[in-house]
């Protein structure tokens, strides 16, 4: 499972001082208040940077980053990925799971809901190899064995049991991929 996740988007510079916006990516802001150095991918690799200062109310936050004092070095960070380790990103309420940990994951044809007999991937369907934020839901993207992309709702009444430690979920409804 990854150790590490994207969890923001760094936006436009704010004010004169070196500010710029953060876009968390769930939605979440409060895991993001208490950080104090931050590792961004950029461009040309990953920097890790010390967090000056940081505030923020609702989806808003604002960073100021140690050696970034200006409008025009925050801009230079615009677009730059924000990643934090799993102890830092937002809180998993029951039954939901971290993007980066669906992507990789088998899915399995469901016996009555069920894994086939002894656990094993008898009905081994595809595997996820994206998420995608639909107006409805998220849609998980499986790679068939014949190398065929689908799109499947990731909703409760097309998966049973989806267990990223053991990499794998049952698809319900398998007529969904034809």
């Amino acid at each position: 499972m990854t150790e590490r996740f994207v969890t923001g988007l760094l936006g436009a510079p704010f004010g004169l001082e070196g500010f710029i916006r953060l876009r968390s990516l769930s939605g979440e802001t409060a895991h993001l208040l208490g950080l104090r150095k931050a590792c961004l991918r950029l461009p040309d690799g990953e920097r890790v940077y010390e967090v000056e200062k940081i505030s923020g109310s609702g989806v808003r936050v604002l960073v100021k980053f140690r050696g970034v004092d200006s409008p025009e070095a925050a801009a230079l960070l615009r677009g730059a990925a924000l990643l934090v380790g799993r102890d830092e990103a937002a809180p998993l309420g029951e039954n939901e799971f971290y993007e980066e940990d669906l992507r990789g994951i088998r899915v399995v044809a469901a016996l009555d809901g069920r894994l086939p007999a002894g656990g094993g991937d008898g009905g081994f369907l595809g595997t996820v190899t994206g998420v995608i934020e639909a107006g409805g839901g998220r849609l998980l993207e499986l790679r068939l064995p014949g190398g065929e992309l689908r799109l499947v709702p990731f909703r409760d009444e097309f998966f049973g049991e989806v267990d990223p430690e053991k990499g794998r979920a049952v698809l319900l409804c398998p007529w969904v991929l034809e």
